[in-house]
């Protein structure tokens, strides 16, 4: 038996369920959903949080810390990517016959019930556009079940389990943990070099997104690709599945056409196949964000939502956690935290802000992994040279260790007139100082520096 079908068995049959890591952004909800569906769950987690007691509350039993009798009566064990074979709970359960699964696999197996799976990919831009693809479902009250790798306000959390026949994933290369699912529809937002820690270089990330727009159905599928991206292109060349393009290229089946930019709104009006399809008055800033709204635009269309209804989703978004999020002012200058931690993404995030202000600004970055740091040096130090004055928190570490012997202080070596603290009380009073009225000020990374917003903001 496939482990697929093995593991539908084992949820039809409701057994038992531990999840290692089960506080995790995309464990929380799968944990939700499957005792939802009357399979008796329990989980561990590291820490104490906001998501264990709401699980807690549902009445799910979450075990502070990894111990092996925590599996004990588990009739299947499934882990979060974080949760490497030397685990105890994971060593527990494979000496003692009960089958491991991944967070992937898990996903894969449930959307495999659902009519349209709208599964959102690229290096960039996923959890926006996912969050963009649960707001218009919203409008067109599909009812969807949705994850996504970020807060949404619209759903006060990062999921939400919906009795509709779609469900909308935010799906992610890492690991090819995305060639776990089975999309009807699969949009490829974007690819670039990322995750070098896994694969060998680009063309291996190529290769990865290739066959995750293979899974789409032969004969009723589709593959939503970014025209205006060379290596999106390249990955699907020959795939023979029905591709639908989006972008700014007038060879796009989606396009946007008449871009307005103004006080961080960015107005237009999609064009499908040469004919008006709706209006979009998008409240955040940025060209990548029309993109985006484009990528969830051609989604609706595979879907049948008419283009008013993709108006008014669209119209009520304003972004997603960690996304340009405004947290507050500091002596005058707005602040804003962010989830970029790849070049590409700095980029763009630097595009975005500079067009809503004339003022300084001034940018906190927290490097995320030493292996991507390493990888992508060069790239980091060109992008983060943009921004007038540059601080650098220490790399987190994630999953790694230190083996590389880099530091973020060689990062700020490389950077003209870059600030290296190694503390985030020293950054946030660094900050502080630097703050003066019209600045706007950016904590950036995908570790934990978004923590020194609280202290940082009046």
């Amino acid at each position: 038996m496939d482990r697929i079908a093995e593991l539908e068995k084992l949820i039809l049959e409701k057994r038992r369920c531990h999840l290692v890591g089960i506080g995790g952004v995309s464990m929380s909800p799968l944990a939700k959903v499957l005792f939802d569906r009357g399979v008796p769950v329990t989980g561990s987690d590291m820490a104490d949080s906001e998501t264990v007691h709401r699980l807690r509350d549902q009445g799910i039993t979450v075990f502070l810390g990894h111990r092996s009798e925590n599996v004990e009566g588990a009739a299947f064990v499934i882990r979060t990517a974080a949760a490497h074979d030397d685990n105890p709970e994971v060593e527990y359960a494979r000496d003692n016959g009960i089958p491991v699964f991944e967070r992937a696999e898990a996903w894969g197996c449930i959307m495999r019930h659902y009519k349209n799976a709208l599964c959102i990919s690229g290096t960039h831009g996923k959890t926006t556009t996912t969050s963009m693809c649960t707001h218009i479902l919203m409008a067109a009250e599909m009812d969807p079940t949705v994850m996504i790798g970020g807060t949404l306000a619209l759903l006060h959390s990062g999921y939400r389990v919906g009795k509709g026949d779609s469900i909308i994933l935010e799906s992610c290369e890492y690991y090819d943990s995305f060639l776990s699912f089975f999309p009807t529809i699969a949009v490829i937002l974007d690819i670039e070099a990322d995750h070098l820690d896994y694969f060998k270089d680009l063309e291996d990330v190529k290769k990865s997104f290739r066959k995750f727009a293979g899974l789409v159905p032969a004969n009723s599928g589709t593959v939503i690709a970014n025209i205006d991206d060379e290596n999106t292109m390249d990955a699907i060349r020959d795939i023979r599945r029905r591709v639908v393009t989006f972008g700014l290229s007038p060879e796009a089946d989606i396009r946007a056409r008449d871009i307005r930019m103004e006080n961080g709104v960015s107005s237009f009006d999609v064009v499908y196949k040469m004919k008006s399809y709706c209006h979009i008055d998008l409240h955040i800033p940025g060209l990548h964000n029309v993109k985006n709204a484009l990528a969830a635009a051609a989604a609706a269309i595979e879907l049948g939502i008419p283009g008013e209804t993709v108006s008014r989703g669209l119209a009520a978004f304003r972004g997603a956690a960690r996304r340009f999020e405004f947290k507050g002012t500091v002596n005058g200058a707005r602040v804003y935290d962010d989830y970029a931690h790849h070049p590409g993404e700095l980029h763009a995030l630097l595009d975005a802000v500079r067009s809503i202000t004339d003022g300084r600004v001034v940018l906190a970055f927290q490097p995320h992994t030493y292996s991507r740091t390493k990888a992508l040096f060069e790239d980091f130090a060109k992008e983060l040279s943009h921004a007038d004055k540059v601080y650098l928190a220490e790399i987190y570490a994630a999953r790694e260790k230190n083996t590389i012997g880099i530091s973020s202080a060689d990062l700020a070596a490389a950077i003209p007139g870059a600030v290296f603290c190694p503390t985030f009380p020293e950054l946030t009073e660094k900050l502080r100082a630097e703050a003066h009225p019209g600045d706007v000020i950016l904590t950036v990374g995908a570790g934990n520096i978004y923590t020194i917003c609280g202290e940082l903001c009046e």
